[in-house]
């Protein structure tokens, strides 16, 4: 058994490994409850939450069985979670409950979506006043009035970083958690129980954290430190144009591209989907000329606004594309991970039942959805 020396950390801190949009929601909601936590994160900019563009879409993705379930659960709480992170921030969130259009080649591909019953059909002359200028292809749509967005990259993320250094959440910028140390066997059969972390700082000192709680919120980076883990990044390329206030009232949710409409006018264009490029960064002649075609195709008009921005990111894929959450390999260690295209979508629900769970607060109905997104599930899949 390794000897765990003390490394600056409270001993009844809970830490969160990784600062993106996951781990502040958790920590946001442990702290409302008293809890102290720690978050340690080796770049809060590389998250996947200031990359995406913040599409609250559990009907427009299309989602089926428990993730559409899941999704919907988050969607309902959205309204008060942004409230709470606005009064304890006293930052704008940038949410806005717009309304998506999916657009479609025919009514047979409407009628066909597995969410069409919870949309509003429309023919050629629905999209058109749903969309002006929308392209000449799409002749059918459905409207899920109640989808929506969020200016996750320019609000929600700074809101809730005020808001969990508010409630006194400290922070460790710079590290990144090299090993998970546990406190030895504890003769019962069962794996022994976290004892602490190992960080590796920006100058290159190693140290450790004692805790008997931590969460891992790492993203598309999990797996390198749990290989059992089924996460591995997908990459996605974005861009975004400076449109005239009012040219977009609804996001448009198209095959491959969407378009999220800001207030300011700015149109956020995502996103590529390249799970062959695994940690590859930069951006891609290939994945520039797929947006553009993608915009061409669902509103022409658009070619002519001027690109304001490009960016890239690395959503956390697993094989099914339903996250990982609840109780880990370790005694002690939590997963809110592999939450793919839906991260956003999903942060209001994941921290309410990391934060149930930890607390052991949780019903009997919110047990059975995380037990749905549990990491074994994989494993039993595999069995004979």
């Amino acid at each position: 058994m390794e000897r765990v020396m003390s490394g600056g950390g409270a001993n009844d801190e809970l830490l969160i490994m990784g600062g993106g949009l996951m781990g502040l929601a958790i920590a946001h909601q442990l702290a409302r409850r008293g809890r102290a936590v720690r978050v340690i994160s080796r770049n809060r900019n590389d998250a996947a939450g200031f990359v995406a563009a913040g599409m609250l879409a559990p009907h427009a993705e299309g989602l089926s069985g428990d993730l559409l379930g899941l999704g919907q659960s988050s969607l309902a709480r959205i309204p008060a979670w942004v409230a709470q992170i606005e009064a304890d921030s006293g930052l704008d969130c940038g949410y806005r409950p717009c309304g998506i259009v999916v657009p479609f080649a025919s009514t047979s591909d409407r009628d066909g979506y597995p969410t069409a019953a919870w949309g509003e059909p429309l023919d050629r002359a629905g999209l058109e006043r749903e969309i002006p200028g929308i392209g000449p292809s799409w002749q059918a749509g459905l409207l899920f009035r109640q989808d929506g967005q969020i200016d996750n990259r320019r609000q929600l993320m700074r809101a809730l970083e005020r808001a969990c250094a508010q409630l006194g959440v400290a922070f460790e910028e710079g590290c990144s958690v090299e090993r998970l140390l546990t406190a030895g066997d504890p003769g019962d059969g069962c794996p022994p129980p976290l004892s602490a972390v190992e960080l590796l700082d920006a100058t290159g000192e190693r140290r450790q954290l004692r805790c008997s709680q931590a969460v891992l919120a790492c993203g598309a980076w999990s797996a390198q430190l749990l290989p059992q883990l089924p996460v591995f990044p997908v990459k996605g390329q974005m861009l975004s144009l400076q449109a005239p206030q009012q040219a977009l009232g609804r996001v448009v949710f198209g095959p491959g591209t969407y378009l999220v409409p800001r207030d300011d006018g700015l149109i956020v264009v995502g996103a590529t989907s390249e799970v062959e490029a695994g940690f590859a960064g930069g951006l891609t002649p290939f994945g520039q000329q797929q947006l553009q075609q993608g915009i061409a195709s669902l509103l022409p008009a658009a070619r002519s606004w001027p690109p304001m921005e490009r960016w890239w990111g690395y959503r956390p894929g697993t094989p099914d594309e339903g996250p990982l959450l609840g109780e880990g390999p370790t005694p002690g260690l939590w997963l809110a991970t592999g939450h793919y295209r839906n991260g956003v979508l999903l942060a209001a629900i994941t921290a309410e039942l990391l934060t149930g769970a930890i607390c052991t607060q949780l019903a009997p109905a919110e047990q059975q959805q995380l037990a749905a997104f549990c990491w074994h599930r994989f494993a039993a899949k595999e069995r004979p």
